[in-house]
C-alpha cells in the first residue's frame, strides 16, 4: 500500500453542541481515489470542510504531506495542495466562467502557466470554452460542475477533494463527471477523496472505501471487498440479502494492511 497522503486519526468535529464527527479516522494513500459513503447526515460533507479547514476539529488530528494541519488558515491549506469541490459547486454566478476559473490560481504567482493552464482546461470542457465570457450562473448544473472542478485543479492540487460531484445532475452527465474524475487521477496523478450519494458509481470509480454511519467509520477496506460486502449491497447498492431487512448491525473491519 502506497505511504498516506492525508490522515485523519480520531477527529472529532462539532455544530455547536453537536458532534457531526466521532473519533473518525483514516487514511487517504498517495495517488489513489478513496471514497466515503453514508447516508444524509452522516457527516461526509463535515469530513471535507474539517480536512478543507472550513471548520475546525475540536479533537485528533490531521497530517496532510507530514505536514499537521491543526491551526492552519483555509487559504494556506491550498497552499499546501489541498482543492475543495464543494457540494453545490459554489460557484461566483455574477462573475465570468473564465473569471471563476481565474480564482482557483489566486495563490500562484506564474502567469504565465496560469493562462496556459486556464487554456488546458478550456480545451478540455468545449462548453465553458463556448461560454467563456458568460456570468457564470447561466451555465447548467452539469456546467457548472466541471466550471467547479476547473476551478480547483487550477491550483494543481496534490489532493482533490470532492463532495456529491453527481448531485442533480442527470445520469448522463453524472457519467461523464465520473470519467473526468478517473482522468485527473490517472492523467495528474492527482489523489482524491471523494463523497458521493451514489454508491455504486463510487465504488466502481475509487480504489479505496470507508463506510460512515452517524459521525463514525464502521466498514473500510477495497472497493472490490466493499462491493461484496452484504450489508454494502443491502444497504448502499439496493441488493436484497436474501430478503432479510432490519436493524443495521456493522462490525467495523479493516480489509487490508
Amino acid at each position: 500500500m502506497t505511504q498516506p497522503l492525508l490522515t485523519l486519526s480520531n477527529v472529532e468535529t462539532y455544530y455547536g453542541r453537536i458532534m457531526a464527527v466521532r473519533g473518525v479516522s483514516l487514511a487517504v494513500p498517495e495517488g489513489a481515489i478513496v471514497t466515503i459513503l453514508g447516508s444524509n447526515g452522516a457527516g461526509k460533507s463535515t469530513i471535507l470542510k474539517t480536512i478543507s479547514g472550513v471548520m475546525r476539529p475540536r479533537k485528533g488530528a490531521i497530517t496532510f504531506a507530514d505536514k499537521p494541519l491543526a491551526g492552519v488558515e483555509a487559504a494556506d491549506i491550498v497552499g499546501l495542495g489541498i482543492s475543495h469541490v464543494p457540494e453545490g459547486r459554489e460557484i461566483f454566478p455574477f462573475m465570468t466562467v473564465r473569471e471563476n476559473i481565474l480564482m482557483g490560481a489566486y495563490l500562484r504567482a506564474d502567469r504565465t502557466h496560469i493562462e496556459q493552464d486556464i487554456e488546458d482546461w478550456l480545451d478540455r470542457f468545449p462548453i465553458l470554452r463556448e461560454r467563456a465570457g458568460l456570468p457564470a450562473g447561466l451555465l447548467s448544473g452539469g456546467q457548472q460542475q466541471m466550471l467547479a472542478i476547473c476551478r480547483a485543479m487550477m491550483s494543481r492540487p496534490k489532493l482533490l477533494l470532492m463532495d456529491e460531484p453527481s448531485l442533480g445532475l442527470s445520469p448522463m452527465l453524472t457519467r461523464q463527471i465520473f470519467e473526468i474524475i478517473r482522468e485527473i487521477n490517472e492523467r495528474f496523478g492527482t489523489t482524491i477523496l471523494l463523497v458521493e450519494q451514489n454508491a455504486k458509481l463510487a465504488l466502481s470509480t475509487a480504489h479505496l472505501g470507508y463506510v460512515l454511519e452517524v459521525g463514525r467509520i464502521v466498514l473500510e477496506g477495497p472497493t472490490t471487498e466493499l462491493m461484496d460486502n452484504a450489508d454494502v449491497k443491502e444497504f448502499y447498492l439496493g441488493l436484497s440479502n436474501e430478503g432479510v431487512r432490519g436493524e443495521r448491525r456493522w462490525k467495523r473491519k479493516k480489509m487490508w494492511h
